[in-house]
């Protein structure tokens, strides 16, 4: 349905909707005759004066009508646009906040942020259609499934390095340490898992030979009640957890940011033939995104950033948000190019174990032409 036909269609709803009160106006008006018992003797109202009051309402609808058509045709023109994420934490705050703050509506967008369970649920609503887009970082989700032969590829990427903190045990005090413990992860291939392998490979340790257990969980909120229950020795967690574990008198083992590793972190996935069919609708999702964090970076919005972050991850008290904000302001790159380096990493980690991943060329998987458009615009 065209935006035209979608905004008749609202206008005939509302008409619909007020169609008792016009047919109101459509009864015949006759002389209207009222028996005055304290005179004595018959008064009779002025059918024009009738007339005259059931047209001003008649005008009153009509207005109210065609004062609302212009909402009525933007609504109808905003397009639809359905994005997954398999992860709650604070690099989902450029999200939040352009949710929050209407900037996808001004770029004609009604979209819909879900959160998915893990990474393959996410891959697999891409591959089929039901969603445009994925938030989400390289992962051995979306490289399985570029492997075997879904058309996905990078084109943002809004955060080019590992993120977050590596929280343990009080009784944990190095890496090494973590030999025979659980690891908590939200599954065994999506982003978390991916942080977590990329650490433990920075740091010399491999799961099978050092007898390291993945346990999934679930996202990030779970896995720090796992953390704090004593169900896990270690586990990756967003700053924002990791500072509630830690005030619990958890231990930081990293912070995760500061390892030299190369990581294409979190942007933007889509299908190929998305860029082919609908590249419009992919750069303004990234233009709303930018406005989203430029607005995190204004300090006199922080009341607002941090009310959307503690909605968008169901804290229960926002004050618990203020780690996560602190951690969003530097989060975020100026130049939003995807990391082709970052990509060629972890299809190194994991094509160990897997030869149709060990094939990819990271320099395929990445479509930067919107990003270097929005760049000659002078966005970045």
């Amino acid at each position: 349905m065209t935006a035209v036909g979608a905004t008749a269609g609202c206008l005939i709803l509302q008409i619909l909707r007020l169609s008792p009160w016009l047919l109101l106006f459509a009864v015949p008006v006759r002389p209207l005759v009222i028996e005055n018992k304290n005179l004595n003797r018959r008064s009779t109202f002025d059918s024009r004066e009738l007339r005259f009051r059931r047209t001003g309402w008649f005008f009153l609808v009509l207005m109210f009508l065609f004062c609302n058509f212009e909402s009525l045709h933007a609504a109808a023109s905003l397009t639809k646009v359905l994005v997954t994420t398999g992860s709650a934490s604070e690099r989902e705050g450029a999200m939040y906040v352009a949710q929050d703050q209407g900037y996808f509506r001004k770029y004609g967008l009604d979209l819909t942020l879900v959160q998915v369970r893990n990474g393959p649920v996410g891959m697999s609503a891409l591959s089929s259609g039901e969603s445009l887009m994925h938030w989400g970082s390289v992962s051995a989700a979306n490289l399985g499934a570029i492997a075997e032969g879904a058309d996905l590829i990078f084109v943002a990427g809004f955060i080019n390095r590992l993120t977050g903190a590596f929280a343990v045990n009080p009784t944990i005090n190095s890496p090494a340490e973590l030999k025979g413990k659980s690891l908590g992860v939200n599954s065994l291939s999506g982003g978390t898992w991916i942080f977590t392998m990329l650490a433990l490979d920075h740091w010399g340790l491999t799961p099978t030979r050092d007898k390291i257990q993945m346990r999934a969980l679930g996202d990030n909120s779970v896995v720090s009640q796992a953390l704090l229950a004593g169900n896990v020795d270690a586990a990756y967690l967003s700053y924002t957890y990791a500072k509630i574990v830690q005030n619990k008198g958890f231990r930081v083992l990293a912070d995760l940011e500061k390892l030299p590793i190369a990581f294409q972190g979190t942007g933007i996935i889509t299908r190929r033939s998305t860029i082919a069919s609908s590249a419009g609708t992919v750069e303004n999702v990234i233009r709303a995104l930018l406005d989203g964090v430029a607005f995190i970076r204004i300090p006199e919005n922080k009341p607002q950033v941090v009310k959307s972050l503690a909605k968008g991850l169901r804290l229960k008290r926002i004050d618990d948000a203020e780690e996560g904000y602190q951690s969003m302001l530097g989060l975020y790159e100026r130049k939003i190019y995807p990391s082709v380096d970052g990509v060629r990493n972890v299809i190194r980690l994991l094509g160990v174990g897997n030869e149709k991943i060990r094939r990819l060329k990271a320099e395929e998987l990445v479509d930067d032409s919107l990003v270097k458009r929005l760049e000659r615009e002078g966005r970045l």
